[in-house]
Formats: structure tokens, C-alpha cells, sequence
């Protein structure tokens, strides 16, 4: 059972987020909280996966992410946000989280992504990653070395970098490519080092700054064809 506590401000956001993800198999909101509550909640309920607003007004999702990530095992956390090109989503990737989810996020496909944060996933959508991007023109390419680095990955490697940015876990780009979960496991961590990030999301960022996303959606247009 994959344990859930949604943080919002809004009532109507946590008893619809609660009642989609409640009527889910393997998933179950445990508690919802708003954003002075969430530390305490999150602490005393030990979540698998938090949903949280990254704009609140009493304590603001930057702050109780950073108490999050302050606990000894801290959950995985997708931001929720209204815009897809909010101004403090890099910010709060760069922080820890696993991800983000716009609030109109389809019910049925909210179940899924909330298995994919539990399994160690990423969960990013490409069109809003990509207008994030371009809406702060500074980070599209803010370090040329770190963007090079991406030539040190194999083929292998960067077909699994490919798929950890498409939000993919370990056990699900096993399947896509044909591979163990320890071989993909093994490759996760090959280029984690030298990419020289410590997250999945930051991982996924470098291959959306390398163009990786972008060959690879103009490959499944002329696949397509």
C-alpha cells in the first residue's frame, strides 16, 4: 500500500486529490494537511509519497520541502501547482523534489503518477518542463560543462537517461529496454556520477538542457510516420 498525505491549501484540492487516490488500487491518503501542519503531519504519519502545494499562503512549499528533506528517510515529494511554468518549480526541483503535477492533472492518470514517485520515478511533463525551461532563459543553459558531460554517457546510458526524464522507474525502463532492474540500477548510478548530480530530476534537467527530450519526441514523429 502506497501511503499518501496531500498538502494543500485549498479544502476542495485535498478532498479531491483524497477521494481520486483513496478510490485507487494499492493507494491511500493517510492524512491531508494544510501548509503549517505539514511538517508535523508528514513526520508523525511517515508517508511513502507527499503532494504538496508549492504556493501557500501561511508556510509556502519551499519551506516545508526543505523540512522534508530533513528527515532521516524523507518521502518522495511532487510539487502541485496551477501554472506550468511557475516561477519556484526549478527551485524546488533543485531541492529534492521528485517531480510536479499540475492540479488539472487528468483523475486517471494521478494514480499512476503517484506510483511512479513511490517506485523512485520522476515525474515531470515534458511540454510543462519545457516551457518552464524556456520561461527562464538563464537556466536553458546556464553551465556548458555541465550540459558536455552528457557526451561521457554511453549509448546505453543515455537511452536510460531518456527514460528516467520520461518519468520512468527503474523497473519500468527495465521493460522498455529489455534490461534487469539491477543492470538499469547500475546504469542510474553510472550516470548519476558523471552527470555529477544526485537526483533523478536533476538528471532529467541536464537531458532536457542536452536536447535529449526534444531528439527523441522528432524520433517518435518520424516513427510515427
Amino acid at each position: 500500500m502506497i501511503r499518501v498525505v496531500v498538502v494543500d491549501d485549498e479544502a476542495l484540492v485535498r478532498s479531491g486529490f483524497q477521494m481520486i487516490l483513496n478510490a485507487s488500487d494499492g493507494i491511500e491518503v493517510v492524512a491531508t494537511a494544510e501548509g503549517a501542519q505539514a511538517a508535523d503531519v508528514i513526520r508523525r504519519e511517515r508517508p511513502d509519497v507527499v503532494l504538496l502545494d508549492i504556493r501557500m499562503p501561511d508556510v509556502d512549499g519551499l519551506t516545508v520541502l526543505r523540512q522534508i528533506q530533513e528527515l532521516p528517510a524523507p518521502p518522495h515529494v511532487a510539487m502541485l501547482t496551477t501554472f506550468d511554468t511557475d516561477e519556484y518549480i526549478l527551485t524546488a526541483l533543485r531541492s529534492g523534489a521528485s517531480g510536479f503535477l499540475l492540479k488539472d492533472t487528468e483523475p486517471e492518470q494521478l494514480a499512476q503518477l503517484v506510483r511512479t514517485l513511490a517506485a523512485g520515478g520522476v515525474v515531470m511533463s515534458p511540454k510543462a518542463s519545457r516551457a518552464l525551461l524556456r520561461s527562464h532563459p538563464g537556466t536553458a543553459a546556464p553551465q556548458d560543462a555541465d550540459v558536455s558531460r552528457v557526451g561521457l554517457l554511453s549509448d546505453r546510458e543515455r537511452d536510460v537517461l531518456v527514460l528516467i526524464a520520461e518519468g520512468l522507474s527503474n523497473a519500468d525502463i527495465g521493460t522498455r529496454i529489455h534490461l534487469s532492474q539491477g543492470t538499469v540500477k547500475d546504469h542510474v548510478s553510472s550516470i548519476l556520477t558523471k552527470l555529477r548530480v544526485t537526483s533523478r530530476v536533476q538528471a532529467a534537467l541536464l537531458a532536457e538542457r542536452a536536447g535529449l527530450l526534444t531528439h527523441n519526441d522528432d524520433t517518435a514523429r518520424d516513427n510515427g510516420r
